[in-house]
């Protein structure tokens, strides 16, 4: 599975019943709340065996599906 599929997946399981774009704004149409951003980073820690630094905690490299799988790719890369 690629990072988009895993990632689309994961976000599509906390959006139950709103069917959302690879580029939509997770938080502003999904109506997610703060908590699941900070679930959503811990997922792409654990899941991806990645770090996560603060400087990383942009809400851009979490907003859309796209970018989280773009952020993982490039993380990934530098591992």
């Amino acid at each position: 599975m690629d990072h988009l599929t895993t990632v689309r997946a994961f976000v599509g399981k906390h959006v139950q019943g709103i069917e959302l774009g690879d580029d939509q704004d997770i938080f502003a149409t999904a109506g997610v709340s703060s908590l699941f951003a900070v679930q959503l980073v811990v997922w792409v820690e654990k899941t991806f065996g990645i770090s996560v630094a603060p400087a990383d905690l942009d809400i851009d490299n979490f907003r859309t599906v796209r970018e989280v799988a773009r952020f993982v790719a490039e993380r990934g890369l530098m591992a």
